[in-house]
């Protein structure tokens, strides 16, 4: 399933506000002072099962397993430039977000809210309080515990930390910075979308390198807002039920991300949890790492185009590996039952 957008002239990073390369460079400092570039690597059974040249970077190799903590530790290395480092920090997430500013707040002695809906990931939660994160549970998707996250900070005096913003976006266009120069050959990347960090930092990377490389955006078909908000040219709210892809389960898309993403996404591709769930296995089978719903949802857009891929070079991203075992269980099971 997927959707063409219209084309129009993109604008210059400087009227998007996206980092060029100067700016990436300095974030790949920042990043580099906690843990070295992810790998990036030509997976044989990956590239046989897609039927061409497959790469796949490994974001689910940082400290907490997924891509996020770049964003977060370029965001408060400029809170703390500004000298604007506050007291405490309030945030909403479905995990990953929530541990990248757990991480980066610790480091720089700010107290550190995270607000997740309800039947969020045990695992993920947990990981977020070993970084020392105050956990509340309210809601019952994202959006509620956003709204909920901004009324606390409002009631504290706490700073909100969103989920889409150019300080994040700096830190997270590092790992697509280090994926195109790693692999310039690249003809066409897959990059999911949640709240649209990701993608926006693939098409600054591509951008700010000069590269002519394809950039297909991925949605969960079960969480369509971006996919909706894209083809209608403004914010189409969409409801969510995928049970597999929480780090894609946003209900209501980021104008600010829209209007990044329109001139430059080539396409996009919405995914199944089925599809997904496929992916995940056979992530396993070729590589051995465990990718979370959204962290296989790349590979899982392009194995649904694999006709149209013949003799160009892939790039796919294992963008995060945190699953609750429970789910992975499930997921790998000879017996594993079909997603709704």
């Amino acid at each position: 399933m997927s959707a063409v957008l219209r084309e129009e002239a993109p604008p210059s990073l400087s009227q998007m506000g996206l980092p060029d390369l100067q700016a990436i460079e300095h974030a790949a400092q920042v990043v580099y002072r906690e843990f070295q570039a992810t790998p990036q690597y030509r997976w044989g059974l990956s590239s046989q099962r897609l039927g061409t040249d497959c790469w796949i970077k490994h974001e689910n190799h940082t400290p907490v397993g997924a891509f996020k903590i770049r964003g977060g530790l370029t965001y408060f290395d400029a809170l703390k430039q500004a000298g604007e480092l506050p007291a405490e920090m309030v945030s909403a997430t479905r995990g990953n977000h929530g541990q990248s500013m757990g991480w980066a707040a610790r480091a720089h002695g700010v107290a550190c809210t995270i607000v997740v809906p309800h039947g969020n990931s045990r695992e993920k939660n947990a990981a977020m309080r070993a970084l020392g994160v105050t956990l509340i549970e309210h809601g019952d998707d994202f959006q509620e515990s956003r709204e909920f996250a901004k009324r606390l900070a409002t009631e504290r005096g706490a700073h909100m930390v969103p989920s889409f913003h150019a300080r994040l976006l700096s830190g997270v266009s590092t790992y697509w910075w280090e994926f195109m120069r790693a692999v310039p050959q690249l003809d066409v990347v897959y990059v999911p979308i949640g709240q649209g960090s990701g993608a926006c930092s693939a098409i600054a990377a591509k951008l700010a390198l000069k590269r002519s490389l394809r950039i297909v955006g991925v949605v969960s078909a079960h969480a369509t807002t971006y996919a909706d908000s894209l083809a209608a040219g403004r914010v189409v709210e969409a409801p969510v039920s995928t049970q597999l892809a929480d780090g894609m389960a946003c209900r209501i898309a980021d104008q600010n991300a829209l209007d990044i993403l329109l001139p430059h996404l080539d396409h996009i591709v919405k995914v199944t949890d089925n599809e997904v769930a496929q992916a995940m296995r056979d992530l396993y089978a070729d590589t051995h790492n465990v990718a979370e719903g959204a962290g296989a949802a790349s590979f899982a857009a392009a194995m649904q185009e694999r006709a149209q891929l013949k003799g160009q070079v892939v790039g796919t991203t294992l963008c995060g590996g945190n699953v609750d075992s429970a789910t992975v269980a499930k997921v790998l099971s000879p017996h594993a039952s079909r997603f709704a």
